[in-house]
Order: structure tokens, then C-alpha cells, then sequence
């Protein structure tokens, strides 16, 4: 499989990040992308992204995996900072081009945001990375579980959310099977404008699309196969426990959510 899109991917491995109970990887997670957006200084910003790249290391999880985790946000990373660069005025003014001016408080807003947006990567990357699409999804269904009492299938929810999440890299590596195989016929998608670009691409919609549809009849018919039917109510193998290490990393994410509001940082 391409490792060139991380979102999605499992990587195995016996950490205490990986050993952590799925459903305390998602509410702590929630926990900080509440904390995330509430932050209003590069001071309090920073540490949270200090922690998250303390916790990928603990993770035992390679640095390449987070650039790549990275790459297909590159285009809204600039894109934030050119607008933020040139639009938000205030401050001193850094450099003048014309009838534009670039000013202090647009680049420190700039960075605040790609900052922000950086961390928030990093933290979905190590939940998705160190938990099975499995876990993820009985995770989801207890959270969502309370929504079982207006008729919404909860079970089936987090199910199609976790495949859906699965299979964002298999289809990332379909759709580039199929641009190298446009391109040895002769295809061209990297000159040309925008438009003349986006126009190039029609031709792989159709194939992408009859391959997912495929993919996902192959992958009804193997459930069936398997005995899973809807509404049904399903056992695990292992039990959903959790334990003292669990209840730490709570206690350590609600402390650290206490400090910042305290300090207001």
C-alpha cells in the first residue's frame, strides 16, 4: 500500500500510547481540540504542540509519518498565511508592495493559525495511527450510543465512519495508480492553468468512482459472509476495560485543560 497518506493508517505497535482504551483516545482527544481552539496565545499554543510531539515520540512513531501526515495540508497552510499575511492588518508594517501592505499582527496571526492547524494534525495522526479501525469503531459507538433512543442506528454510524477512514488510503492510492497509468498513455496534469489542470482530471472520476463501488461491494459481500447483519446485537472477543493508565492520561489531559484556564494562557 502507498504510505504517502497517513490519515487512515494503522501502525502497530505495543506503546503505552497504542495500549491506551480506544474510547479515553477519543474523548481525550475532543478534550484538547476543545482546549486547541480555545487558546488565545503562542505561549499556550506551543505547549500543546510540545505535548503532541512528546506523545508521537512516546508513540515509537516515525517522524516521516508525521511530514506525510502533513503533506496533503500544504495547500491550505499557505493558503491561511498568504491571506492572513496580506489581509489582516495591524501592527508595525513590515514590507510594502504597492497597495498592499504586509504587518505585524497579520504574520502573527498567520502562524497562530498554521500553529493550530498543525497541532490539530498531529493529534488526529496519533489517534488514527496507534488505534485499529475496529477499536475506533467501537469507540465512536459508545459516545454516539445515546442517540439510540431517537432511532438513529449508532452501531451502524461508527461503523461506516470507521471504514470510511480506512479506506481514505486505499482510494488515495487508487487515484494515483490510475494519474500514473493516464500519464504512460500520455496524459499531462502538472502543466498548464488551474483550470486546464482540474479539466485533466475528469477522465480519472469515472474509474475512481466504478473502483470504490467495487471495493465496496466486495467488502458487503465479505461481511455477510462473516455473519454480520444489521440491527444484530454483536459480542468482542476482548473486553473494552478500562484501567489505571487509562484514568492517568485522563487525569493529566483534565489537569492540563485546568492550568490553561487558569492561566488563561
Amino acid at each position: 500500500m502507498s504510505r504517502s497518506i497517513t490519515l487512515g493508517q494503522y501502525l502497530p505497535g505495543n506503546s503505552y500510547v497504542h495500549n491506551l482504551n480506544p474510547r479515553l483516545k477519543i474523548l481525550a482527544l475532543l478534550l484538547l481540540l476543545v482546549l486547541l481552539f480555545s487558546l488565545k496565545s503562542f505561549t499556550g499554543l506551543i505547549t500543546l504542540l510540545a505535548m503532541a510531539m512528546i506523545l508521537l515520540f512516546m508513540a515509537r512513531i516515525p517522524f516521516r509519518y508525521f511530514l506525510k501526515g502533513l503533506r496533503p495540508i500544504l495547500y491550505i497552510v499557505l493558503f491561511a498565511l498568504v491571506i492572513y499575511i496580506f489581509f489582516t492588518k495591524g501592527g508595525v508594517v513590515l514590507l510594502r508592495i504597492g497597495s498592499f501592505t504586509i504587518e505585524s499582527e497579520g504574520v502573527t496571526e498567520g502562524f497562530f493559525v498554521i500553529t493550530r492547524l498543525v497541532t490539530l494534525i498531529v493529534f488526529s495522526l496519533i489517534v488514527t495511527l496507534t488505534t485499529t479501525p475496529l477499536s475506533l469503531t467501537y469507540g465512536m459507538s459508545y459516545f454516539l450510543k445515546p442517540l439510540n433512543k431517537i432511532g438513529l442506528p449508532t452501531d451502524e454510524v461508527a461503523m461506516i465512519m470507521a471504514i470510511a477512514l480506512r479506506f481514505i488510503p486505499t482510494l488515495m492510492e487508487e487515484s494515483q495508480r490510475l494519474m500514473r497509468a493516464q500519464v504512460s498513455r500520455g496524459a499531462d496534469f502538472e502543466t498548464g492553468s488551474i483550470f486546464r489542470r482540474a479539466k485533466s482530471l475528469v477522465p480519472l472520476i469515472v474509474p475512481l468512482f466504478v473502483s470504490a463501488f467495487r471495493r465496496a461491494d466486495d467488502l458487503a459481500l465479505a461481511m455477510e459472509a462473516r455473519g454480520y447483519r444489521l440491527g444484530e446485537i454483536r459480542t468482542r472477543l476482548h473486553e473494552d476495560i478500562i484501567c489505571t493508565r487509562d484514568w492517568l492520561a485522563l487525569l493529566f489531559v483534565a489537569v492540563l485543560i485546568a492550568i490553561s484556564f487558569y492561566f488563561k494562557l
